[in-house]
């Protein structure tokens, strides 16, 4: 999967529902260092899944694109060393 990029979203607002652009996505609960486990959550055929770490509810919203949120600021970026 070279050159794939799986969109990273992270919950310091501590929102109940994060609207999402894509259905298979990374969670990683919170910002470094109060992330959890990053782990990938794939929606399949459903339009929502929780976190089971950090239990965000995450919804797919097809007007969305890959790396915007609603409410915004959402997206994790990974900070280089």
């Amino acid at each position: 999967m070279a050159g794939h990029s799986i969109p990273h979203f992270q919950n310091d607002g501590g929102h109940r529902l994060i609207q999402i652009g894509v259905k298979e996505f990374m969670c990683t609960g919170a910002s470094v260092p109060f992330d959890h486990p990053h782990i990938f959550i794939d929606m399949g055929d459903d339009n929502e899944k929780v976190c089971s770490y950090c239990s965000t509810l995450y919804r797919y919203n097809p007007s969305l694109k890959a790396e915007q949120t609603d409410p915004p600021g959402c997206v994790f970026h990974v900070k280089a060393a």
